[in-house]
């Protein structure tokens, strides 16, 4: 047999789509084949994007051709944002597709639990409790019932709780938990109706230097006969890339976490320690005494003989002369009695008989978008470009299960087209991610629906089944609809066909603030998604908020147009917090759902469908001064949520900071990690201080210790740390009760700290000159406190603060303490 490798060249492109059909080179063709003849599996497991090793996850999928996926337990819903404002659940759907473009890339398949990302934690005592330990263990349980894996490596390790993010030890520990049980069928039985009970051959931790507390000790321990060692640094020829650099495009997806990765070549060893299960015969090769051939299915032997011999003699001048032998490998497959093997391979050999055939099959809807009970056009095209005889016999359209005959033979390169009416259901959900379809907890999503857990997105609910006979082989091959257009700069783009209501209805804002007793407008945004829209728009507050008018009369005759209504909100005098959803009613039907739209041109455009809602906030809230100016960081929302308590907000690029600019403006704060993504503050700085020094105020959000584009942040020297505090609830002491950012204006007290969400703060400063003054005091359960959260310094005429407490959260979340003590922080020198 010989040995080729062959790899397609790898493209990307400005603008993602994964929508589009694929269309495989006689380099990617011969790939497939490569990989259908593998038959083992290894999962990687950890707890959020970014976490998986892309090195491993290419090497087992491009180099061995194994099935490799990664079980990311989380969706990465607790971190920060550096490419928009998004936070939390947005946030966690642009990583979700981050992944999946990684995967694109490496060739992995993805799969997550439904644990939500709550932040940062210390310990997996904490993490088991807030995600739910039973609930998670079982999603854990369900991929590897489902996937079944014969490895599976951890990227953690287990026995080394509190050693770091309390997510990761977790991800370790359920794996390590999950591994003994899913063979187990009194182990969550209902599971058992989709799926069967499965034992891993192995599992590993995949260790690494950053395991150990030098190079030294690191190279030391991997001596141990124990570890499995092997280069994942082997070159690719025909694709001009080494592995590593595969994996640097790969990791390079992770574009909202900042991680684009440049390439490198040459050896790249990885070390993995057997955990659980047989050690493998050879130490460089995992699958080592687990059969991987065909033959480890009754009846699959010859068809592995069929496939080695498609594989030595594929024709790459003609891949279609490869066909006939592939048609009755497909008709074996189907006879297989491995209904888990039988479904993978039959997938896999069906792409590569499309491909080989040089059909070209596709839906495309005429809009990208519908609403449940509308009628569609639905353009169908087929074209099979080979000399095979290919009949195109009938189409199924999903999910009506429509019988649509044809009866045509497709000629060699003649395009086939016809277009079709189709009634959608009147009861198809809308598009949305499923595990934000129902209200979760802090620390899970709510998903009701096993079949679900697990996957990595809503599966589309309209499909074509294109019923072919390929040489007298009847084979279906099921197409999601889409949409196409074309475009005068990027050509033709794919996008998906959403299902949305007739009528988006959406509030401008998340959070209104009301400082005083003063009415303030509130904005909804009318959207029709359909023609004739007509109906009534209204508010429900309780009695003691005011509004007027009561209801507004809507009519939008055009699918696309956006009105904007206006209602005039008066608060009560006390302190209060509600949360209002928009009623729009058209013919006794109740539309309160908002269509959001979510694009970056590194992932596919993201349609969400979710309820409306606003929270209305009233709080007792002095400030002083009016003019600030922001210098934006990593992105966050504190320009519009000071604008609502009444400032006024001028937000700075890095090249207008000057004497002059700067003398305008009561105060200035930098976003957070400003000082690591912005280079200009480099040379800056200087301008920041002396306009301190002057006499103004100066607030310094938290920034991270690595990647410091400054030798020193503030006037005085202060160490910054992976201090934090991540109990939202943890209890704050007031270290220095006179000082004026308690005081004045307003005066802060315990109860300024209820409410926040999600931590505290983060990477507070360690250590501090004696020059900055300490101001709150707090600490985790059984931690020491840290009274690094708030720095204030007198420098020159002016006032330098910085803080490692998270408002960039507190504000979105309309938590009316923070912008209270926010706003004595602006105040300062006043």
């Amino acid at each position: 047999m010989r040995r080729l490798l062959l790899f397609f060249i790898l493209i990307i492109s400005l603008k993602t789509s994964a929508q589009a059909p694929k269309k495989l080179s006689a380099s990617e063709i011969y790939e497939k084949i490569e990989k259908l003849n593998f038959l083992g599996s290894v999962l990687y497991l950890a707890a959020h994007p970014d976490d998986e090793n892309t090195r491993l996850i290419s090497y087992f999928s491009n180099e061995k051709h194994a099935r490799t996926a990664y079980l990311s337990l989380t969706r990465g819903d607790g971190g920060q944002n550096l490419i928009g404002s998004e936070i939390r659940e947005k946030l966690g759907l642009i990583r979700t597709q981050e992944l999946l473009a990684a995967r694109r890339i490496d060739g992995g398949q993805q799969f997550f639990s439904r644990a939500n990302d709550f932040g940062y934690s210390k310990n997996p005592e904490e993490t088991l409790k807030t995600w739910n330990k039973e609930e998670v263990l079982s999603d854990v349980v369900w991929v590897i019932r489902n996937f079944k894996p014969d490895v599976i490596i951890n990227r953690f390790d287990h026995r080394t709780p509190g050693s770091t993010h309390g997510h990761h030890t977790s991800s370790a520990i359920l794996s390590v938990e999950a591994f003994d049980i899913t063979k187990d069928k009194s182990v969550y039985p209902e599971q058992l109706e989709y799926t069967d009970a499965w034992q891993p051959e192995r599992l590993f931790f995949n260790t690494s230097s950053w395991f150990f507390k030098n190079q030294e000790a690191f190279q030391k321990a991997t001596k141990d006969e124990k570890y499995l060692t092997f280069d994942t640094g082997v070159y690719f020829p025909l694709r001009g890339l080494s592995n590593p650099e595969i994996a640097s495009l790969s990791r390079s997806q992770h574009q909202s976490q900042g991680f684009g990765s440049t390439g490198s070549r040459g050896s790249q060893m990885e070390y993995l320690e057997l955990i659980k299960g047989s050690q493998p015969a050879s130490k460089e090769d995992i699958f080592s005494g687990i059969n991987t051939s065909w033959s480890r299915l009754e009846g699959g032997a010859k068809i592995g003989e069929i496939l080695i011999d498609v594989q030595d003699n594929f024709d790459f001048t003609d891949p279609s002369a490869s066909l006939a032998e592939l048609l009755k490998a497909y008709d074996l497959i189907q006879n297989l009695k491995d209904e888990h093997w039988k479904q993978i391979k039959t997938e896999e050999i069906k792409e590569i008989i499309e491909a080989c055939a040089g059909l070209y099959i596709e839906a495309i809807a005429a809009s990208e978008f519908a609403s449940p009970g509308d009628q569609i056009k639905i353009n169908i095209e087929a074209i099979n470009r080979s000399t095979t005889e290919v009949k195109l016999k009938n189409l199924t359209l999903h999910p009506q299960n429509k019988i649509v005959e044809i009866g045509t033979t497709l000629q060699n390169n003649e395009d086939w087209q016809k277009s079709y009416e189709y009634q959608l259901d009147k009861d198809l959900e809308y598009t949305s991610p499923y595990w934000l379809n129902k209200e979760g907890s802090v620390g899970m999503y709510r998903v009701d629906d096993q079949k679900l857990i697990g996957n990595p997105a809503t599966p589309h609910q309209t499909s074509v089944t294109f019923n072919m006979a390929i040489n007298g082989t009847d084979i279906a091959f099921k197409k999601d609809i889409v949409y196409k257009y074309n475009d005068n700069v990027s050509g033709e783009n794919y996008e998906n066909f959403e299902i949305i209501p007739a009528v988006s209805v959406g509030f401008l804002e998340d959070v209104i603030l009301f400082p005083n007793e003063k009415s303030k407008t509130i904005k909804v945004k009318v959207t029709a998604e359909k023609d004739n829209i007509q109906g009534k728009l209204k508010l429900n507050l309780p009695s003691e908020w005011q509004i007027s008018p009561k209801s507004e009369t809507v009519n939008l005759p055009q699918k696309g147009i956006s009105l904007t209504y206006s209602f005039k909100i008066t608060p009560p005098s006390e302190q209060s917090e509600i949360w209002i959803n928009p009623q729009f009613e058209i013919s006794g039907k109740i539309y309160k759902d908002e269509v959001s739209i979510i694009d970056y041109p590194h992932i596919p455009i993201q349609t969400l469908v979710i309820p409306a809602k606003l929270k209305l906030a009233k709080i007792n809230i002095q400030k002083k001064g009016e003019n600030i100016a922001y210098i934006a960081g990593a992105g966050d929302v504190v320009p519009e949520s000071l604008r609502q308590i009444g400032y006024n907000v001028s937000v700075l690029s890095p090249a207008a900071i000057n004497a002059k600019t700067l003398a305008k403006y009561d105060a200035v704060v930098t976003g957070i990690r400003a000082y690591n993504i912005l280079e200009e503050l480099r040379y800056k700085n200087a301008e920041l201080m002396n306009y301190v020094k002057n006499g103004g105020t100066l607030i310094s959000q938290y920034n991270k210790d690595r990647g410091v584009t400054v030798n020193q942040i503030g006037p005085y020297p202060f160490e910054l740390s992976y201090d934090r505090v991540t109990e939202e609830d943890a209890e704050v002491s007031f270290v220095n009760p006179d000082s004026p950012a308690l005081n004045s204006p307003n005066k802060i007290t315990k109860s300024d700290f209820e409410g926040w969400v999600q931590e505290r703060g983060l990477y507070f400063p360690h250590t501090w000159n004696e020059n900055y003054q300490t101001v709150l005091s707090m600490h985790d359960k059984n931690e020491e406190a840290t009274q690094g959260s708030l720095l204030i310094a007198k420098y020159g005429e002016g006032h330098y603060v910085y803080t490692g407490l998270s408002f960039f959260r507190q504000f979105p979340a309309g938590v009316a303490g923070s912008y209270r003590l926010f706003a004595n922080l602006l105040s300062l020198g006043k």
